[in-house]
This record gives structure tokens, C-alpha cells and sequence, in this order.
């Protein structure tokens, strides 16, 4: 049986009871004391873009790295580096949820291919971070669901962008109430006014968020679709790099 990347069943219930009518699955496939005197500089947030064709249309999603998930950050720069984004494709979009790309099986897949599958033979530790959450255009590492993948290590390459939507207070409650995962006021007030995918905090690593180019993202998300959620034209990312 294929091994895809997805939600866990928790996480999909809970967005569904949270009002939403598609069952969603996000696939797959190591401390430095200062004196007060001399605390360091805080380091430079790494940014990278994605150049992305949409049918004519070309556009640039602009990326920034979170430090607080080094293993992650430093991960993903060097397959930018190493070129691995080029001629990948967004093979899932589900509107008001996530678009998600870095399957390297995407690469001259033929129409109508599952794709979901492909990996680069490791997984990434899970690097948690309350303060890091599923916001609207947040960045965050796909994984293997909870049964294979007790630890949510996270894939070593498939990554989504929230899309997402807006949730009521009343939707945060029940989930707060549900999961007992507990959201900062300022998370709720995020939740509720631009909205996210807050179901999948505390279970999907967030390593990063979109500081231009969300008009883009939206537009991703739009297209037509198969059963699979793939576009039924393809989305390519022609091209990945480090802004310097």
C-alpha cells in the first residue's frame, strides 16, 4: 500500500466539525551562553524565492526561514541550493486550506499521476514551537501520518503554505476543548480576523511564512482540480533561490 503524507485522523475530524466539507490530508513520503553585556545579535531571517507559472501568468512568492527551527531552515536552504525546487510542481491545492509542493516524483509526472509519494530518504526531527503557528501563509514540512509516524518527524522535502481561512471564537473553543492544545489571545484574534489552519498546530512543523506574494498563493489554490486535489494544469516552480 502507498505510504502518502497526511493529516492525522484527529486533525481531519476536528477541521471537519470546525466546518469544512473535505476530508484533507497534507502527504508526505542539536546552547551558547552570553553575558548580559554581550548578547548577540540576532541572526538575519534567510529569505528564498519561488518563481511559480500559473497557466501565462508567472509570479514570486517570497519566503522567510524561521531561525527557531534550524534543523528545518537549514535543511531547505540547501535544497534550494542544490537546485531541487526547479520543475517541481504544487501537485495539491485545496482552497480556504494549503497548497502543497516538493515531491520530486512532480518532475515531468504525466497528467492525472498521484503524486504525494516521493521523498529524499530522510525525514527531519520535529521542531515544535508554540510561539510558530499555522497563520495564514505560514510555511510547514509534510509527514507521514501518526500511525507510521508517532515522532511527526517531518518529510525531508515535501512542504505546504497555508491558504486557509477564518475560524469563530466559538470554533477555537471547541478545538481548545477537543485537542486541550491552548492558543495565545493574539493566535485567537490571528484565527479569527485573516485566518489559518490552527487544527494543525502542535502536529506539523512551521518553519517559515510568506512575506510577499500571498495574491499568488491565492491564486494557486483557485485552480481547477481533480479528485486528487492535483491541478488539472500542472503548477510548476521554475525556479528556487536564496534572496541575497
Amino acid at each position: 500500500m502507498k505510504k502518502n503524507l497526511f493529516l492525522s485522523i484527529l486533525s481531519v475530524v476536528i477541521f471537519i466539525i470546525s466546518g469544512c466539507s473535505v476530508n484533507e490530508r497534507t502527504q508526505q513520503n542539536n546552547e551558547t551562553k552570553t553575558s548580559p553585556k554581550q548578547l548577540e545579535k540576532p541572526k538575519e531571517m534567510t529569505k528564498v524565492n519561488f518563481e511559480v507559472a500559473v497557466g501565462d501568468k508567472t509570479g514570486t512568492i517570497t519566503i522567510e526561514l524561521y531561525n527557531e527551527t534550524p534543523l528545518h531552515r537549514d535543511n531547505f536552504i540547501k535544497l534550494v541550493n542544490d537546485k531541487f525546487y526547479d520543475g517541481v510542481l504544487f501537485h495539491r491545492i485545496i482552497k480556504g486550506f494549503m497548497i502543497q509542493g516538493g515531491d520530486p516524483e512532480s518532475k515531468n509526472a504525466k497528467p492525472g499521476q498521484q503524486l504525494g509519494n516521493g521523498g529524499v530518504g530522510y525525514t527531519i526531527p520535529a521542531e515544535f514551537n508554540q510561539s510558530l503557528y499555522h497563520k495564514r501563509g505560514a510555511l510547514a514540512a509534510a509527514r507521514l501520518g501518526d500511525a507510521q509516524n508517532p515522532q511527526k518527524a517531518s518529510s525531508g522535502c515535501q512542504f505546504y503554505i497555508v491558504d486557509g481561512r477564518t475560524f469563530t471564537a466559538q470554533d477555537m473553543q471547541m478545538m481548545t476543548q477537543r485537542t486541550g492544545y491552548q492558543w495565545t489571545p493574539d493566535q485567537i484574534n490571528m484565527y479569527t480576523t485573516l485566518g489559518g489552519a490552527p487544527h494543525l498546530d502542535g502536529s506539523y512543523t512551521v518553519f517559515g511564512e510568506v512575506i510577499s506574494g500571498m495574491e499568488f498563493v491565492d491564486l494557486i489554490a483557485s485552480q481547477p482540480k481533480n479528485s486528487s486535489d492535483r491541478p488539472l494544469k500542472d503548477i510548476k516552480i521554475i525556479s528556487a533561490t536564496i534572496v541575497k
